[in-house]
């Protein structure tokens, strides 16, 4: 017999009241989930700070304290270790000798004492730092032939300046090299506040056709990194970018965050050599290979987790990826021979791919899945090149100051002030990078300045040979 064909409901509940119970059923549920990963986003908020784990430390909420693992680490040599003690300076190492004489008579019977032998003793001392107050007699000459009037000039110091070549060194490196805000530096050396401002930007603005030589260098870099941080100018919120190289240090200060500030350093013709970056699209088109941090790429994966906290599988992907993550800055870090660097990178570069390949079924991990699988060209230079760093430390580290500053001081009162401070942070910044005592060869620039104000300053900062 043949067999009726069956209709399209066949089996299906086709009953309204338990269709739309099923409906509200599934609301619910997608509601609850919903609910469910906004109150973990909350929680996780409250205790970790906006960020998750990329909160600064001085903004997160709720600070745990140290475990009893942790504060029982002490610095300083092991117990028993006998150490190499102090070191003495001998008589031809040092700057002066001073004799201290004994009273001629003891002190508890008043006998007159002998002569017996003498002990030394090595201190390191410090002239006290005061600002002295120079009055130059400048002779004045004239020729019986010409007449021409010749007069003297002032040793170390810039025509029409106040401050002296030396104390204007002291002012730049204390405040663009240690971080001391100009307001302490003017207390402690009872200085006008508004000239040491005017002082500045001078200083600021005979320095300034530095900075594209600075760029030019930055672009010849094998290794680049960059990054940005926030910084207010008159009120207005912008934005510090750090470009920096193993030589180079560029600070520029920009009311936008936007690509051209990249376009201005780095151009549009392609250039060799790799950038080192986090993964923001400001700098998707760079004219170069791009390395992104994995060291961001580890926080993501560590605050993956705690977005979907009932999930073992978005927990399995994550353990796994923060693992490989960490054993490739560790691998950069640990510096084997070059067989065994290779070796190792490539084979941590396959498990990356491994994983990233693997077959999933939550949408978290599809995600990262393709992100990895999508990015691959801005994942694996230093695989390739051992010279490249994974992650973005150096940048990292070089803009702690100014997050520092922006902290103490707010940002810059004004256009100029920024202008000023991106001049002789790029200068002085750099100069820690390139010769031993960057204090001293400014002071020699502002000395050659002072006998001739047409001078290059670029090349009589970077380009003198340092023997």
């Amino acid at each position: 017999m043949y067999q009726l064909a069956k209709s399209h409901d066949y089996g299906v509940n086709t009953c309204q009241q338990c269709l739309a119970k099923q409906r509200e059923i599934d609301r619910l549920t997608e509601e609850n989930q919903r609910l469910r990963a906004k109150l973990a986003h909350q929680k996780r908020k409250d205790q970790e700070g906006f960020f998750g784990s990329s909160t600064p430390s001085a903004q997160i909420p709720v600070k745990a304290n140290s475990t009893a693992e942790h504060s029982q680490k002490r610095g300083g040599a092991k117990p028993g270790h006998k150490g190499a003690g102090r070191k003495e300076h001998a008589a031809e190492e040092a700057d002066c000798i001073r004799t201290v004489a004994v009273d001629p008579l003891c002190p508890a019977c008043h006998a007159e004492l002998i002569a017996k032998d003498v002990r030394q003793r090595s201190v390191l001392d410090i002239d006290p730092v005061t600002v002295k107050r120079v009055l130059y007699r400048l002779e004045r000459k004239e020729c019986p032939c010409c007449g021409v009037t010749l007069q003297a000039t002032a040793p170390g110091v810039l025509p029409k300046s106040l401050l002296s070549n030396q104390l204007l060194t002291e002012i730049v490196d204390s405040h663009y090299v240690h971080g001391i805000p100009l307001g302490r530096v003017c207390a402690r050396w009872q200085l006008n506040y508004g000239t040491l401002i005017q002082a500045l930007h001078r200083l600021g603005g005979l320095c300034a056709p530095v900075i594209e030589e600075l760029k030019m260098d930055y672009r010849q870099a094998l290794v680049r990194h960059a990054d940005e941080t926030t910084w207010r100018t008159d009120g207005q919120s912008g934005y510090c970018w750090l470009f920096a190289s193993e030589r180079v240090s560029l600070h520029l200060y920009r009311k936008t965050r936007s690509a051209r500030v990249v376009e201005e350093v780095l151009g549009t013709q392609p250039l060799a050599g790799y950038l080192v970056v986090d993964r923001y699209a400001g700098y998707k088109r760079v004219p170069c290979r791009v390395q992104y941090c994995y060291a961001h790429l580890l926080r993501e994966m560590k605050d993956l987790p705690a977005a979907f906290a009932d999930d073992k599988e978005v927990a399995a992907y994550a353990e796994r990826m923060i693992e490989l993550l960490a054993e490739a800055m560790r691998l950069q870090s640990s510096r084997p021979a070059d067989e065994e660097y290779y070796r190792e990178a490539r084979s941590i570069k396959k498990e990356i791919m491994e994983a990233c390949h693997a077959a999933s079924h939550h949408l978290a991990v599809k995600r990262w899945q393709d992100f990895f699988a999508e990015e691959a060209d801005h994942l694996y230079q230093w695989v390739e090149d051992r010279r490249v760093p994974c992650e973005n430390n150096r940048a990292e580290r070089e803009l702690r100051p100014t997050v520092i500053a922006r902290k103490v001081s707010h940002g810059s009162q004004g256009e100029e002030g920024a202008k000023t401070r991106e001049v002789l942070m790029s200068v002085m910044q750099t100069l820690k990078k390139r010769v031993a005592d960057p204090r001293q060869r400014f002071k020699e620039m502002l000395d050659h300045l002072a006998v001739n104000v047409k001078g290059k300053v670029g090349e009589l900062l970077f380009h003198v040979d340092d023997g």
